[in-house]
């Protein structure tokens, strides 16, 4: 039986760690060891973030609504509340939205509460 010689398979998978680690500083991007422990790291902190990214929407989101209210006397949270009793079940994504592009739209949401 030949014996099998795992270069070619060596070299490809050194290869792509290294692809996938080009732009990353120092040794990172040019040691394999270095630079697949640096890929474990960043999958790591890309899979928590893709999580932060989430709030992070919303957050801004609540920004965007609380300065809208803001010149109609009224606060986020007064707002929000308001919206909740009178039953306009509206998410903040689009409310947000209403605010940035049809300020006229969003007013008019504003005085019927």
């Amino acid at each position: 039986m030949t014996r099998v010689k795992k270069g070619v398979n060596a070299l490809k998978r050194r290869r792509s760690i290294l692809k996938k680690t080009k732009g990353f500083r120092h040794g990172r991007s040019t040691k394999e060891r270095q630079a697949k422990e640096a890929l474990l790291h960043a999958g790591a902190s890309a899979f928590a973030h893709r999580k932060d990214k989430k709030g992070d929407k919303r957050r801004e989101w609540q920004v965007r609504i609380n300065a809208a209210v803001r010149p109609h006397g009224m606060a986020y949270s007064k707002f929000m509340g308001a919206m909740k009793k009178k039953g306009i079940l509206v998410d903040r994504k689009i409310l947000a939205d209403l605010a940035h592009k049809h300020p006229q739209t969003f007013e008019r949401l504003v005085k019927s509460l």
